[in-house]
């Protein structure tokens, strides 16, 4: 299978090392970026062929994937538009780009897969989640499923809409465990441990939680209070919490996300 990359950034850089890993996919990779670095790079470690701009090798991809800035995919859609004819698969990973629009943007070509990925991708932990145009046919979607898969797991979707909170829950996601760590290291160091024990403990707590929510078949709510005996030391942090709005305030967190990505496809999807 030959793929193209529109973009070579992290998540490309994560999916093609992704792709890499599986000796017998016999799959060929080319990448076109303006970064002439970040294509030397590609090509040195992946043995990526590279362009620094939309080419023929990219017209004869089985698959492309926009692995671009949202606020460039339009002008990327409008180059890549004549180079379609061979009826390759377009994968987008960008966030808040609308199928339609992109759609609209390739001249109404059909078989296009918006996904969104998220950053522990690049440690072949992703979670991405797609949904397929009409235009796509059954290897299409089996293709694009293959390009995720080889970085995390996949989660199909049957409305496109759903997308918005997917990048909320997921897409979004690693930043709000990351923001929760820092609280947690943050609190011992004020308590008297050192940053190092406070981050050493607050990583390990959470790995470790997250395998065993992972590995149960019970509810989170029952997990938690599993650990929460009345009158305790974590009845009083989780009291804390509640009484400081904690759940509710994460809660329209991500609906804010979820929002912003709307707005994000209204805005870019403009014309």
């Amino acid at each position: 299978m030959k793929i193209a990359f529109i973009g070579g950034g992290n998540m490309a850089t994560a999916l093609i090392a992704g792709m890499a890993k599986d000796a017998g996919a016999g799959v060929q990779v080319h990448v076109v970026d303006r970064d002439p670095q970040a294509l030397a790079r590609l090509a040195a470690q992946y043995g990526a062929r590279t362009a620094g701009a939309i080419d023929a090798a990219v017209a004869d991809a089985g698959v492309i994937v926009l692995a671009v800035k949202p606020q460039q995919m339009r002008e990327v859609a409008l180059e890549l538009a004549p180079h379609l004819d061979g009826g390759p698969l377009v994968l987008s990973i960008a966030a808040g780009i609308r199928g339609a629009d992109l759609s609209r943007w390739l001249g109404g070509y059909g078989a296009i897969v918006r996904a969104m990925p998220n950053t522990p991708a690049l440690i072949g932990m992703g979670m991405t989640g797609l949904v397929a145009l009409k235009g796509v046919s059954a290897a299409q979607r089996a293709a694009a499923d293959g390009v995720l898969r080889a970085v995390g797991q996949t989660v199909w979707l049957d409305d496109e809409a759903l997308i918005d909170p997917v990048t909320a829950v997921s897409g979004s996601g690693p930043a709000y465990v990351f923001y929760f760590l820092e609280a947690m290291q943050a609190a011992a160091l004020e308590m008297g441990l050192s940053a190092q024990q406070g981050r050493e403990l607050a990583l390990a707590t959470f790995a470790g939680a997250t395998q065993l929510a992972a590995q149960s078949d019970e509810p989170l709510e029952v997990l938690r209070r599993r650990v929460t005996s009345t009158g305790g030391t974590t009845h009083a942090a989780i009291a804390s919490m509640e009484a400081a709005g904690v759940k509710a305030a994460i809660v329209e967190a991500m609906k804010a996300a979820a929002a912003r990505g709307r707005a994000l496809g209204d805005e870019l999807g403009a014309d």
